[in-house]
């Protein structure tokens, strides 16, 4: 029952390094996996690079290489729903990618020969990892938050969009959302890796959840102190949340 855990950045991926149990280092396809047990489950740690094709490879590696029986993705993302601000969290519900474009021959965002433009999340995990972001960010250090001037984290369920580009003018983070709204779909949150992993995942059957700390509104001010907010924020909060979600998942 290896659980894979997928990062988007370096400076989250180390506090999650640190829980393992005697890591071991595996180096494939150009990526660096650290395999060790957390709380007595076994566990997979990758980043996944940025964009939707490195998304793509790093889980099929897991999954062809590793036998992971599911997969936990962990990272940023710009927030564009109504009321999610910077600091909250988002658990997937469902993913779809908005710079899918294949018509005429489909609908726009529609996959090619799949029938459908979104792609759900393991209904499963998804409750656990809600539960666990519920639970976990509980406590989470106030310093942080009067710090950096953000309210307490609220914990948003629903579709995530990805895309192979940054989204930081306000017009196009817009365009982006009316498109989609247009389309019968409404996203909480853009970012640029969660709709490659969710469909490899659907095509081999193996249960993907995901969440993603909202460190900007995909406007111009995306690109301010964003290191400082991953290190500081993001984090600590993937660590509380993973932790909390790594006691509830069941196949000790």
């Amino acid at each position: 029952m290896t659980l894979a855990i997928m990062s988007a950045l370096l400076d989250e991926q180390r506090g999650l390094l640190e829980q393992l149990v005697s890591p071991q280092r595996v180096k494939r396809a150009g990526r660096t996996f650290w395999c060790g047990q957390w709380a007595g489950q076994d566990v997979v740690l990758v980043l996944s690079k940025v964009g939707k094709v490195a998304a793509a490879t790093t889980t099929t590696v897991l999954i062809e290489a590793f036998d992971v029986k599911s997969v936990l993705f962990t990272g940023v993302a710009g927030g564009v729903g109504a009321g999610v601000k910077v600091g909250d969290v988002v658990v997937a519900e469902a993913f779809i990618q908005h710079d899918l474009n294949s018509a005429p021959l489909f609908s726009r965002y529609e996959i090619p020969l799949y029938g459908r433009a979104t792609l759900d999340c393991d209904p499963l995990l998804s409750a656990l990892l809600l539960e666990a972001a519920q639970l976990g960010l509980v406590g989470v250090g106030d310093h942080i938050h009067r710090s950096l001037l953000l309210e307490a984290p609220k914990v948003h369920r629903g579709l995530i969009a990805s895309g192979d580009q940054f989204v930081c003018d306000p017009s196009a983070a817009a365009l982006l959302r009316t498109d989609l709204q247009a389309a019968g779909h409404e996203p909480l949150a853009v970012e640029m890796e969660g709709a490659a992993v969710a469909q490899v995942c659907h095509d081999y059957g193996v249960p993907f959840a995901a969440m993603r700390t909202i460190s900007d509104r995909a406007d111009a001010q995306a690109h301010l102190d964003f290191s400082a907010f991953v290190s500081q924020v993001a984090s600590p909060y993937a660590l509380a949340v993973v932790s909390r979600f790594i006691t509830l998942r069941p196949g000790k």
